[in-house]
């Protein structure tokens, strides 16, 4: 396999910089993507191994369509891979104090800019040898409790827009046959119960954080999915919560 070209989204999170770190470690070309330019630059530079910062508002299509053109005016004609690490959080009581406000920030964050991505970037990964598309989402979303309402609502959606991208990978490649023979893009859904880092760790050191899935851990699944075949991974959901 040789050097790929992979956009991590969320780069400016302690899970985009430890994909970004992983992945440049591999010898990807990777490209960290975050709406402020400043902590995007500070993480890519946590990150190292060549990370390149770019910033972009991806809950705007008209952004992300920009994004894709300044790749490509840097001599990327073909992106290869997106993590899409892009989240949030946001809580409440229960059903009836569910607000407005907490489901427009999780549509937003969840939902708008996967599918912006999704879309601007589709074509690239379907005609990539090692085409992956990677979303973050939550054990929430398949256990909703009504504090978690709009949170796991949300989730649900970004998992099967996810799922309908792998749909299109799998029709264009297999024609939807029951043994694919020649897929080689795929999507997939991570699974966590949360995210917890170093940081957390030593900001908590009384806590155990149990079931989290530690952020160094989600970079190497992150790594494994250019390392296994198409086949075996579009369409999973891969549970990495403990």
């Amino acid at each position: 396999m040789s050097t790929l070209t992979i956009i991590v989204t969320g780069g400016s999170s302690a899970s985009g910089i430890a994909a970004a770190r992983a992945l440049g470690a591999a010898g990807h070309k990777v490209f960290t993507v975050g709406s402020d330019e400043v902590r995007i630059n500070a993480a890519a530079m946590e990150a190292g191994n060549g990370v390149t910062p770019l910033v972009c508002d991806l809950a705007d299509l008209g952004s992300v369509r920009e994004l894709a053109d300044e790749l490509r005016s840097r001599g990327f004609q073909g992106i290869d891979g997106v993590v899409h690490l892009v989240g949030g959080w946001r809580g409440a009581k229960g059903i009836e104090d569910q607000s407005d406000g907490d489901w427009d920030s999780m549509e937003r964050s969840a939902v708008t800019t996967l599918r912006n991505v999704s879309r601007v970037f589709y074509s690239q990964l379907e005609a990539s040898p090692y085409g992956r598309l990677a979303m973050v989402s939550s054990t929430t979303a398949s256990a909703p409790t009504a504090a978690a309402a709009s949170y796991a609502a949300a989730k649900a959606a970004a998992e099967a827009w996810t799922l309908a991208v792998a749909d299109g990978f799998r029709r264009s490649q297999s024609a939807g046959t029951i043994a694919p023979s020649g897929q080689h893009s795929a999507a997939v859904i991570f699974v966590v119960k949360a995210l917890v880092d170093s940081a957390m760790r030593e900001a908590h050191p009384e806590r155990r954080f149990p079931g989290y899935t530690d952020v160094e851990e989600l970079a190497a699944a992150a790594v494994g999915l250019f390392e296994e075949p198409a086949e075996h991974l579009n369409g999973q959901r891969i549970l990495l919560a403990k």
